[in-house]
Formats: structure tokens, sequence, C-alpha cells
């Protein structure tokens, strides 16, 4: 992970001269926090051993980065009135008929995970309030077949922050999708995980510039500071 701020972190070759920008401010009013994904079913360790110690680096991420990080995030945008929303994978068919393909497909991705099953849910420590927004989604992307981009529009959001799981797949997909809206979209790349470092950080680099401000936790509360203050 680069030590570098957010101005000069995370460039591909497409903006490595690209010119240094302003300081970001996050207007409360305007704001959004989603988590994306952080849900029981990939917290959960496998019984296999061998792949208990191949998502162990994952597992570590979660517990001592991602999530204290991402609830750092919840904390504040609370406190400052800023609204977290929530997304996960879930299917309202017990069956899954109505997944996407993307979520269908043999292999990592073919989780079968119905919307009342524990599965399914927002971890504990994460627990969204009851008036919060929770998205059910089908789909990597927590704008495609939703009503998010019609809500965040009719709250009159503008800035997105993102943080969650997993980086190259769900969230990049909705970062994505989020830019190609015109939303305003920070990524907090020690609030994300992939299965591994490296797709992670190349991840990041990917969608850092084009499609979002990569920024660390501690950046991004100081954009809502500095507002606020």
């Amino acid at each position: 992970m680069s030590d570098e701020s957010w101005k000069t972190a995370y460039r591909s070759f497409y903006y490595e001269h690209a010119p240094i920008p302003e300081e970001l401010v996050l207007d409360p009013a305007k704001t959004a926090l989603l988590v994306i994904d952080i849900q029981n079913a990939y917290l959960t360790e496998s019984a296999d051993s061998a792949e208990r110690t191949r998502w162990a680096p994952f597992m570590t991420r979660m517990q001592q980065q991602v999530i204290p990080n991402t609830r750092r995030l919840i904390d504040r945008c609370r406190e400052s009135k800023i609204d977290v929303i929530f997304a996960r994978i879930a299917c309202q068919l017990s069956d899954g008929r109505d997944r996407s393909l993307s979520q269908r497909k043999p292999g990592f991705n073919n989780l079968l995970l119905p919307k009342d099953e524990w599965a399914s849910q927002i971890i504990d420590a994460l627990a969204p309030h009851p008036d919060e927004i929770v998205v059910l989604k089908t789909t990597d992307s927590a704008l495609t077949g939703t009503s998010l981009r019609l809500t965040l529009h009719n709250m009159g959001i503008q800035h997105v922050i993102c943080a969650g799981i997993f980086t190259d797949q769900c969230v990049s997909s909705t970062v994505r999708s989020l830019a190609d809206e015109s939303f305003d979209v920070i990524v907090c790349h020690d609030a994300c995980a992939a299965a591994t470092n490296a797709l992670h950080e190349h991840e990041l680099r990917s969608i850092n510039w084009i499609y979002c401000q990569v920024a660390s936790t501690d950046e991004t509360l100081g954009f809502i500071r500095s507002f606020s203050s």
C-alpha cells in the first residue's frame, strides 16, 4: 500500500501527469456513505483447512483494518448527519432464480444468499440502524437493477464515500456506475479489500482519478472535518 497522500497515490499510467487537485471538501447535506457487501457469508471461515489458509490474509485485513475503519466512517458520518447506506447481495427468491448471470456463474460468485438468511446479512459490528437504507442487489453494482440511483438523486446527494468488498468486483462495479451517473466518489482504500492485496492495489489504480478519488480513511474524515469546522 502506498504511503503517499491521496493527491499522488494510486496514479495509473493515464494520470501520472495529472495536475495536483485542490483540497477536497465534503458537504454533509450532499454526501452519503455507501458500505458494500460486508456480509456474514464473506467473514465465515471455510471448513476446509487449505481454503482457510488461502483466505487468511483477507480475513486478517478485514478484522484488523477494513471493519475497524468502516466502523470509524459510519460513526463519523452518523455524527455529522451524513446518510449511511448499505448494499448487500441478497436474492428475493429462495432458489436464487432472480440472480444476475454474474451471481450465478460456477465458482466463487455462485453464492446463494436468500434475503432473510443469516449469511446475507450485514455483519453485527456494522449493523444498519433501523432508519438507514439497505439496498438488496443481485448484481455486482449497487446501482444496476436497484433504485439506489434514483434514491441518491432524490436525497440531493452529490458525493458518495465507498467502503466494502470486494475492491475488484462489487466495489469497482458500483464506483464505475456512480461515476457514470455523475456522482463524485471517494473510495477509502483502507476500508476496502479484495481477495488478495495485489488485486486490491491493481484495481485502485484502475479506478482512481477517472471514476473516483482514492483516499485513506483518515484523509476522508478530514474532508468532512474541514467542512464542519
